[in-house]
């Protein structure tokens, strides 16, 4: 079988593998429920359990590191195996815990941790099989990852109805650890000396080692845009039903449905915007989405309890650039600085996703409990969007050293 088409079968295992481990951001379905769990058996109420989800989110870029690490140096199979092997314990583990440390430790740092290598693995390994289509590729597999989120709390709400939540992170775990370890098996190391390889790239891109990378002006700048880009999403995904009952009066279960619909947009970004940035440049497509983040931050400030229509846009908007942000990214990193190293240099390009996942929340929380009302943390979105344009500018204009 000829390089061009397996690359189209390793695309479709690894859609398979992200669309697992991206039930992390499902994480909403289960934390009611870990919480009623838990307070049973402490016999009292236990604290929020908001902790475990983002401590899995800061963890994940760690293993994207290490992962990418050893991927580019003896290929993704085992990388793959290994981290399946941890996400599927994870969750796994979390069917058996007693307390919100071991919860922290299981869910917290296995799943987070098995997730970070699984998802940076997979995507930076299958973007170098495209190299004339790396926005597609890249889009493709973080729709599928976004998809995880919208796919899992359908079925994990279905399978609540009939087991306690501690069997339902088992069955998730079993089922998720065979998809994981299966597809990890089709994957093959890329061959760098393939021609169509070295076709991907343009006469002012060069091969960077994560070393080189730290050492160009435009790696800063990248992952500055990407903080700016991603804040606003992280933001909203951490308190999304919390957001709609009290700032739109909405009910809880008119709430979970902004979930899903974040969600949707979400992964409509991340291909539709993946997809486009192969025809209109990366730099052109990102700067429209951070247009798209100052107008939604704009609308969430001025929404009322009336103004459902408007808040549904806002939302729309803030998760379809959001998506876009994280679909196009993979496939920006390997422009600027090769495929060869992507899976490396992708896992420390990630810090300024997790740096975006901690600010966001936080920043959120803290002037909504400050001033006792959510909008004004928009204003911050827009602002920080404003800024991601400025960035935008001034990457374009850096050249490679």
């Amino acid at each position: 079988m000829t390089l061009e088409k397996k690359r189209w079968i390793l695309l479709a295992a690894g859609c398979l593998m992200v669309l697992c481990v991206g039930s992390l951001y499902a994480w909403s379905v289960f934390a009611n429920p870990m919480t009623e769990y838990l307070s049973g058996i402490a016999g009292g109420p236990v604290r929020n359990l908001s902790i475990i989800f983002t401590l899995a989110n800061i963890s994940g870029p760690i293993t994207m590191i290490l992962g990418g690490y050893f991927n580019d140096k003896a290929g993704p199979r085992y990388v793959l195996l290994a981290g399946g092997l941890l996400f599927a314990f994870g969750m796994i583990g979390s069917g058996f815990v007693k307390s919100v440390g071991l919860l922290m430790v299981t869910y917290g740092l296995g799943v987070g941790l098995g997730n970070g290598m699984v998802y940076g693995t997979t995507l930076s390994h299958i973007v170098k099989f495209f190299p004339d289509r790396r926005g597609f590729a890249g889009g493709m597999i973080t729709a599928f990852y976004g998809l995880g989120s919208i796919v899992t709390p359908i079925l994990a709400t279905a399978l609540l109805r009939q087991w306690p939540v501690s069997t339902v992170f088992k069955i998730l775990g079993v089922g998720a650890g065979i998809i994981l370890c299966s597809a990890s098996l089709v994957m093959i190391p890329h061959p760098q000396t393939a021609s169509k390889a070295a076709a991907g790239a343009g006469p002012e891109q060069g091969e960077y080692t994560y070393r080189e990378m730290l050492r160009q002006k435009s790696f800063y700048v990248m992952m500055a845009m990407l903080t700016c880009g991603a804040f606003a999403g992280m933001m909203v995904i951490s308190q999304a039903s919390p957001i709609a009952q009290k700032m739109m009066a909405f009910s809880p279960e008119r709430a979970a449905v902004v979930v899903s619909f974040l969600a949707l947009f979400n992964m409509l970004g991340r291909l539709i915007s993946g997809t486009l940035s192969d025809r209109f440049g990366v730099l052109n497509v990102i700067r429209v989405l951070f247009v798209f983040t100052i107008a939604a931050g704009i609308l969430l400030y001025f929404c009322t309890a009336g103004s459902a229509v408007q808040f549904y846009l806002a939302i729309a908007l803030i998760g379809f650039s959001f998506g876009g942000i994280m679909g196009v990214y993979p496939s920006f990193t390997a422009s600027r600085f090769g495929a060869r190293n992507n899976s490396l240099n992708y896992g420390i390009m990630f810090i300024g996703f997790a740096l975006a996942g901690l600010l966001g929340p936080m920043i959120m929380n803290g002037l909504a409990g400050a001033l006792g009302r959510y909008q004004p943390a928009f204003l911050v979105c827009a602002v920080l969007a404003a800024l991601g344009i400025v960035l935008n500018v001034l990457c374009a204009r850096i050249k490679p050293e």
